[in-house]
């Protein structure tokens, strides 16, 4: 068999664009895995990501049988990557080919750390990371529920957020996650001025309390910035919170609403799951160590 491999940076043209995204749906079915999101399918089309597919092809029938994706989510240049073989071409070095030159464009792009993705189900992901050098580090679930009606919390007000809301949101972000006042102020602009994203407050007798952001992606809403101030974690914010969620989907049109957590944060779990979300799945992440090569 003869292969070539090419680099192809973000955002790509629509016949590569179709190309990934069928090898991921055929792979995906003998896996039982989404590899559309693992693979940052969506992304790779969007202008100003920064990223790019390692693309292997089979010569003789002109066919896709491999890709590798690395993205650079935060901005930070360190990059997550994860790879996906045709599961008719595995076991005959093409993984090794495509971590190969997906390492000499990290190189290139003087990358200064990387994560690598490979989902929970993935024993031969898993063993493949292992073998050149890789180690488990965290986990991250993703976890979805129906867009529906909920009979929501009278005695908690949601509304957007408006400016007067800052400074609330700053001391509610460094009491819950540790965040410094300048990447609170940060993180309110992204999720404020983010085409689709809308960022809500919750009130508790008139006082800002908690606080959750809404992305419209196709037919799901995301949420993210989910935070309740711990003075009042306990009595229903959380909860109430992702209720509004759902019942916000439904009134604009979206089927679901998914959010990610690690799965070591055992309390959020805990509110998800009593505000009717479930694991749909789960992603495991691994960074490197010359202790295991």
């Amino acid at each position: 068999m003869n292969f070539s491999i090419i680099k192809a940076s973000f955002p790509i043209d629509i016949d590569t664009y179709d190309e990934v995204k069928t090898l991921c749906e055929e792979a995906g079915k003998v896996d039982g895995c989404n590899y559309n999101a693992l693979m940052n399918l969506r992304e790779s089309s969007e202008l100003y990501t920064n990223g790019f597919f390692i693309l292997a092809y089979d010569d003789v029938l002109n066919q896709l049988v491999g890709v590798a994706s690395a993205i650079d989510v935060m901005g930070l240049n360190t990059f997550e990557w994860s790879l996906v073989v045709s599961p008719m071409y595995r076991q005959i070095g093409i993984g090794t080919a495509l971590f190969k030159v997906l390492h000499e464009g990290l190189y290139d792009r003087e990358a200064e750390g990387e994560l690598a993705l490979v989902h929970e189900n993935s024993t031969y992901g898993r063993k493949f990371l292992e073998r050149f050098g890789f180690k488990y580090s965290f986990s991250e679930a993703t976890f979805e529920a129906s867009a529906e009606v909920i009979n929501l919390e009278e005695h908690i007000h949601i509304r957007q957020y408006s400016e007067q809301d800052k400074n609330a949101l700053v001391r509610i972000f460094s009491e819950t996650f540790g965040d410094l006042r300048e990447e609170s102020l940060d993180l309110i602009e992204h999720n404020t001025t983010t085409e689709g994203s809308i960022m809500w407050i919750a009130e508790l007798k008139g006082k800002v309390v908690g606080t959750m952001t809404t992305t419209k992606e196709g037919e799901v809403q995301w949420v993210t910035a989910l935070a309740v101030h711990p003075e009042v974690q306990g009595q229903g914010i959380g909860t109430a919170l992702l209720n509004w969620s759902r019942d916000f989907a439904l009134r604009h049109g979206e089927k679901f609403v998914m959010l990610d957590v690690e799965i070591e944060n055992e309390r959020a779990l805990a509110v998800y799951e009593k505000a009717g979300y479930l694991k749909s799945t789960q992603i495991d992440y691994f960074v490197y160590s010359s202790e295991n090569v």
